[in-house]
């Protein structure tokens, strides 16, 4: 898999869908020393916002897909407008640029656009953001419920005590997301996809994220080698104003204390832990998602651009489902029923979710932070339950799936959730056999 690129200070996103404009403004910019990103239309814009975070974004206003206010409109929506932007139009009107700076636009500029002033503005825009207080970081791209809004808050209160961040939770429930909220427009973000670069040069991770922001990915599966990569950095950060955010959907403590994981290094990481919730821990958040999903991926197919009326009883079977890949797991199913022609049925809604729709068990209380509070021993056990629960309810409590899932023997298995005190039966693993 190739890493994702980090954000560079000086990258600016031209969008427009006129090719003329976009080849010209991206020479021009380049001469002076910009790095130019091209997108053609909204869509390609929408899509690479949510790959990267460009430094400012030059958005024209006519365009084919969907118009440059829209757009604008949804990036302050969903907490992606945390960079400058300056609205283009070749017939453009005072109401039109009123509206774009109350949404958020930086600046408004007629086409054709003249040379100094094009500069000038950008400048003005870069100088701007460097004296700008920072900014409160946003989660809104992952829901506005009360559980997301406290999430927000622990994870201000841990950039603002400069501590490591370590974000936790389930797959799917938006590791990346929020990671790169906590980033400040123009200052470096570089995603290290695997722990590769931690034992090869980490001093020149250091360098290249210097005053921004260095995420570490799913660091329960780096080696022994790449988690002492990422020891040796933690003391060098402060001296470079640097922020390290770390994600994980693996049960680190259970990790550290088999030797999987450095206790050590989760000692120093977990005073930074927050978790996600999950998204069946806050439904208030799934008819807004749905509507955002619905609307983003019709966009992207060049579909229908809205959902119409989602009949109440299919909402209520979404609202409701179990949702185990979480976020990722409901644009699935939304890019799904995309392609359903007639009404959408509850029977349908079902068929989508298949064993999601109704788990077979109750699964225990969702980790929360106060798990490193505990002893380890103590953790470990409260870790392996969560986990031994959730993958029973999973596979339906199918015994021979458990155990390969778990990489278990099937007679340690049965010992260990004794020991755990989880009731299972043995009738799924002979009725399969």
């Amino acid at each position: 898999m190739t890493e994702p690129r980090s954000v560079q200070a000086r990258e600016i996103l031209v969008v427009d869908d006129e090719v003329g404009i976009r080849e010209l403004l991206s020479e021009i910019l380049q001469d002076e020393g910009y790095r130019v990103v091209l997108a053609e239309n909204a869509g390609e814009a929408r899509a690479y916002r949510q790959r990267q975070q460009p430094a400012l974004v030059l958005l024209d206003i006519w365009m084919p897909d969907t118009d440059g206010v829209t757009l604008l409109r949804e990036w302050g929506s969903t907490g992606l407008l945390t960079m400058p932007v300056v609205m283009m139009s070749g017939h453009g009107t005072i109401e039109t640029a009123v509206e774009a700076t109350k949404i958020g636009a930086f600046d408004f500029l007629e086409k054709p656009i003249g040379l100094n002033k094009l500069l000038a503005t950008i400048a003005r825009a870069f100088k701007t953001v460097a004296t700008r207080e920072p900014r409160r970081l946003s989660l809104a791209a992952l829901g506005v419920g009360a559980a997301v809004r406290e999430t927000e808050k622990a994870l201000d209160a841990l950039v603002a005590a400069r501590r490591p961040v370590l974000i936790l939770g389930e797959p799917g429930t938006g590791h990346e997301t929020a990671a790169r909220a906590l980033a400040v427009s123009g200052a470096p973000f570089v995603a290290v996809a695997n722990g590769a670069r931690l034992t090869s040069n980490p001093l020149a991770l250091i360098e290249e994220a210097r005053e921004g922001v260095i995420w570490c990915s799913e660091i329960g599966q780096y080696t022994r080698a790449e988690q002492r990569g990422l020891a040796f950095l933690l003391p060098k950060l402060d001296k470079h104003n640097i922020l390290l955010v770390a994600t994980s959907s693996e049960m680190l403590a259970a990790y550290a204390s088999d030797g999987r994981f450095d206790a050590a290094l989760l000692a120093q990481l977990a005073p930074g832990a927050v978790v996600l919730p999950p998204l069946r821990a806050r439904r208030e958040d799934i008819p807004a998602l749905i509507e955002r999903f619905w609307r983003e991926t019709a966009v992207a197919d060049r579909a229908q651009p809205l959902l119409v009326a989602l009949p109440p009883a299919a909402l209520t079977a979404l609202t409701n489902a179990w949702w185990p890949g979480n976020l990722d797991h409901l644009r699935g199913v939304i890019a799904n029923m995309l392609v359903v022609h007639g009404e959408l049925t509850p029977d349908h809604v079902k068929r989508l979710l298949g064993e999601s729709a109704s788990p077979s068990k109750a699964i225990a209380p969702e980790i929360t932070t106060r798990f490193f509070e505990l002893p380890l021993r103590e953790a470990r056990e409260a870790f392996e339950r969560i986990y031994f629960e959730q993958l029973l309810g999973r596979e339906q409590s199918n015994m021979s799936r458990v155990a390969e899932k778990a990489g278990l023997e099937r007679t340690h298995l049965y010992r260990k959730l004794k020991q755990l005190n989880i009731r299972f039966s043995r009738r799924s693993e002979e009725s399969a056999g």
